[in-house]
């Protein structure tokens, strides 16, 4: 197929509208851990990016009056609170409006459709730790730069969808990950492992063999947007593989494999150069990882689904 242009995305030309952005869906991801039952490798606190934005999945009320969605709509700009009674509250994303402005606003009207929450709004994996009912610092929010992420978070998740699509084993949806701000797909062999250490996180999402191939819009680490790759837990020489296209590389200090957004926009069809690169690193992760030989070749779509 061949896919539509993809637009760049430069990393230091929207950093301040990316934190804020960022920071709106911890909000949305605090959520998601108070009300939704938890579930394996933290799936429970996973998002999904919709047609409209970022979003939660159907969260129980605190006062058992039905279910609640909390959706980033990055169209109209506005957080929303969607009661499955279809009472509704909208809070303003707007330019300048401080993260605690919108943070305090959104709970209080999830307060009043579903009952009182109790969130935690220390922000997670962050380079900052001001609570985010008390943030002012994040301020920027520039709605053209949000509409062009969005975009190309769009194209990255239809890829991410297509790459787990055929395959048998235990996988996750497209999650949306506000700690990380990334979207990421996991491919899991069925084998249990030791986490790493005891911090909640590893202890709860690292007790599992598996492949994640994601994308993300970049970082202080890595200010580009890409997609990425990896095996966990890392085989030794796992950095040795051959993965495509030709752009596409090991990268040390962030011990995945990349390819990155500028590379894969510029092919002659992005998706399919985007596709490739998935699939090159899940062949060589289920080679060097020792995954079972059929759970490896239904990633590759055999047998094929039925169409």
């Amino acid at each position: 197929m061949n896919s539509a242009p993809w637009s760049p995305l430069p990393y230091e030309a929207w950093i301040a509208t990316c934190d804020t952005l960022h920071a709106h869906t911890q909000v949305l991801g605090k959520l998601a851990v108070a009300m939704a039952p938890p579930e394996p490798q933290l799936q429970h606190a996973a998002l999904r990016l919709t047609s409209r934005g970022w979003e939660t999945r159907p969260l129980p009320a605190p006062d058992n009056s039905g279910a609640l969605v909390v959706t980033l709509d990055l169209h109209d700009h506005h957080a929303v609170a969607e009661h499955s009674d279809g009472r509704a509250r909208r809070v303003e994303l707007t330019p300048d409006r401080p993260v605690a402005e919108v943070t305090r606003e959104l709970l209080a009207a999830v307060t009043d459709l579903a009952g009182p929450v109790h969130v935690n709004t220390t922000p997670q994996e962050t380079p900052w730790t001001t609570p985010l009912d008390e943030d002012y610092d994040h301020t920027t929010y520039d709605p053209t730069q949000v509409e062009a992420y969005f975009a190309a978070a769009t194209q990255a998740a239809l890829v991410l969808a297509e790459l787990r699509a055929p395959y048998r084993g235990r996988s996750t949806p497209v999650n949306a990950w506000w700690g990380t701000f990334d979207l990421a797909v996991s491919l899991f062999s069925g084998r249990t492992v030791d986490p790493p250490s005891n911090d909640f996180i590893m202890r709860n999402s690292a007790n599992a063999e598996q492949i994640e191939i994601g994308w993300w819009p970049g970082d202080a680490r890595y200010p580009h947007a890409a997609f990425f790759g990896f095996a966990f837990p890392t085989p030794a020489e796992f950095e040795t593989g051959i993965v495509s296209p030709a752009a596409a590389r090991w990268e040390t200090d962030l011990r995945e494999y990349i390819f990155d957004w500028d590379d894969a926009r510029v092919a002659s069809d992005p998706h399919s150069a985007a596709i490739d690169f998935g699939l090159s690193v899940i062949r060589h992760a289920c080679a060097a990882c020792n995954w079972d030989p059929d759970l490896a070749s239904s990633a590759e779509g055999f047998p094929r689904p039925i169409s």
